[in-house]
């Protein structure tokens, strides 16, 4: 097992960027006082989305305001409310299973602080409601590469931090928690597929995952999980929150289908925060062209 600390193997510039990335400060909606990025995120690399542009938007107002993340509350307002005392800094994360790098690695040694692209993606709930939002993260496949998983190693398992100090939610039994979500290794290295680090310039408010979450653009927001404390290589699939708890609703792939609804409500159409009216939803969210060959003969009625 290697065990590494940021005093350890973090170079001092970096470790400094670091501090000043981060700060203290969580992204409260009353004041969105998030720190930025770095002085001058015009640097950062920006990947265009020819499904979105800047005018598509959503507000980082919405964004900040208005989540799924119930380690702090099942309302779509508490996480703004209750995720300021969520400490991210610093922040360590465990990896395990099949993989040459194992071990207790800190935040900067899996994000290459220089390496970060901006990615504008569409993030769409199994509520039937979505947002446009402009990612600063790194290619997780990137991350994978670095702890150089063995052939064996199918699938990349996720886990949520659970802290009952630190997260009211976790005292009301919603779920089995912690959250856990995962996917199979060639999802996880589709290039779509990020680890976010901010958006909109800066760094990631914590009551939308803090301070590094998984964006995977064509799956509902669900599998997309938040403040993650564990990755791990599985050779079997591995168990996943919502599939667990509600298994005829939620399937491992989560997939964006129009074609497939919710018992309990159509996923044909959705709204867009801060739109009036409805949309078509579209299959795999939009990224039909780069995700289809994925599930090349897979029903999809299925395996949903």
């Amino acid at each position: 097992m290697t065990k590494l600390t940021e005093n350890d193997v973090t170079p001092e510039a970096l470790y400094l960027k670091r501090r000043h990335f981060i700060g203290l400060a969580a992204g409260s909606v009353a004041g969105l006082s998030m720190p930025a990025l770095s002085q001058d995120t015009s640097a950062l690399k920006y990947k265009p989305d020819a499904l979105t542009g800047r005018s598509d938007l959503t507000s980082l107002r919405a964004i900040a305001g208005y989540n799924n993340f119930y380690e702090f509350g099942t309302g779509k307002g508490d996480p703004a409310e209750e995720a300021w005392r969520l400490q991210t800094d610093p922040w360590n994360v465990e990896v395990t299973g099949r993989a040459a790098k194992t071990g207790t690695f800190a935040f900067e040694d899996l994000i290459d602080m220089n390496a970060l692209e901006e990615r504008i993606y569409r993030l769409r709930c199994v509520e039937a409601w979505s947002m446009v939002i402009p990612w600063i993260g790194v290619p997780l496949a990137s991350v994978i590469k670095k702890l150089e998983p063995t052939t064996d190693a199918h699938y990349v398992s996720f886990e949520t931090l659970a802290d009952r100090k630190q997260m009211p939610g976790i005292r009301a039994r919603v779920i089995d928690w912690p959250y856990v979500e995962g996917l199979r290794m060639d999802e996880a290295m589709n290039p779509l597929t990020i680890l976010a680090v901010g958006l909109y310039g800066k760094t990631l408010p914590n009551q939308n995952g803090a301070p590094m979450r998984l964006v995977v653009p064509w799956k509902y927001g669900f599998k997309s999980i938040k403040s993650i404390v564990k990755i791990g290589f599985t050779k079997n699939e591995p168990p996943t929150s919502w599939n667990k708890m509600q298994p005829s609703e939620y399937g491992f792939y989560s997939n964006v289908n129009p074609e497939i609804n919710h018992p309990r409500w159509s996923q044909a159409t959705e709204r867009r925060i801060g739109e009036f009216g409805r949309r078509e939803t579209l299959m795999f969210n939009g990224y039909e062209e780069q995700v289809t060959d994925m599930y090349r003969g897979m029903d999809l009625s299925k395996y949903y």
